[in-house]
């Protein structure tokens, strides 16, 4: 064989291993749902919280890869596990896809369906932000707003779980993310000063992962993000290139912070490019459990 058609049949191998790859990254790793499954351990389960169990959803991404087949899919396979808390993480939307009234309704009649024993929660990412909608949406589909604010759940001992969520922060003109957090922090301390006779497990939601480092994030025993797909093309190299800015720092599906579990879902649709690979759209389930 020649040298002229040994270099031709490189080239033609690298064109189609290329082309091949783009066609699975959009056709192919795009679809399916992982369910990613996590222990969490903390003595306060003991007596009061323990066999708890929570979904995460984040980066849906509505209208780009996922459609109402997916979504359809997503509640089915929350309900399966038989969630006692589900919360979406932000960007349940796509700032580049516009909703009409059918989108609109289809996501809050399937998102209506999602089963929860004691709350569904959900916070704006930086896509949800450029949709009046949103609010409205989640809202109408059972789930607490927790922008900005908490809620408190009680079990029959009557300790706590804690649960608060700040909006995204990264291109909000308006409010800094140190007013965000301290509003829910002193909500925070009321119920620590009010219960100082109970056990008290504190869980924030929060979109960008980055924000960590402008707070005492120790104040938390569980901080639920998304933002970052955990590298939407997860290459190493050339996965920085596609880590959004709020979290660069923080991108990993999970870090111990101290004594602070940070959880990093890698979502489930696309955003900017309808890529993703070696990363399958994916929820996180989470176990609470006695050590």
């Amino acid at each position: 064989m020649s040298k002229v058609k040994k270099i031709i049949i490189i080239v033609l191998s690298i064109i189609l291993i290329i082309t091949l790859t783009i066609l699975y990254s959009r056709f192919v790793a795009t679809t399916g749902l992982k369910i990613k499954e996590y222990k969490i351990e903390d003595k306060i389960f003991k007596d009061n919280f323990h066999g708890l169990k929570i979904v995460h959803i984040s980066d849906v991404h509505y209208l780009r890869t996922v459609k109402k087949n997916e979504l359809i899919n997503i509640v089915e396979k929350t309900n399966k596990l038989n969630p006692d808390i589900v919360v979406i993480t932000g960007d349940l939307l796509d700032k580049d896809m516009k909703l009409n009234e059918k989108s609109t309704n289809t996501i809050i009649e399937e998102l209506s369906k999602v089963n929860a024993t004691m709350g569904k929660y959900a916070i704006t990412g930086n896509h949800d932000v450029v949709h009046e909608e949103w609010e409205s949406i989640i809202n109408n589909s059972g789930f607490v707003n927790l922008n900005e604010s908490y809620d408190t759940i009680y079990n029959t001992n009557n300790d706590i779980i804690f649960i608060g969520g700040v909006s995204s922060s990264i291109n909000d003109k308006k409010t800094k993310f140190d007013d965000k957090i301290n509003t829910v922090l002193n909500k925070l301390n009321e119920e620590i000063n009010n219960n100082q006779d109970k056990n008290i497990y504190k869980i924030l939601l929060m979109h960008e992962p980055d924000y960590v480092k402008n707070f005492d994030y120790k104040q938390f025993n569980l901080i639920l993000s998304g933002h970052s797909h955990n590298g939407q093309i997860n290459i190493p190299i050339f996965k920085n290139f596609f880590l959004p800015k709020g979290a660069r720092k923080y991108y990993k599906d999970y870090y111990k912070l101290d004594g602070t579990d940070l959880f990093i879902s890698s979502g489930i649709g696309t955003s900017k490019i309808n890529f993703r690979l070696f990363n399958k759209p994916s929820i996180n389930f989470y176990r609470m459990t006695n050590i």
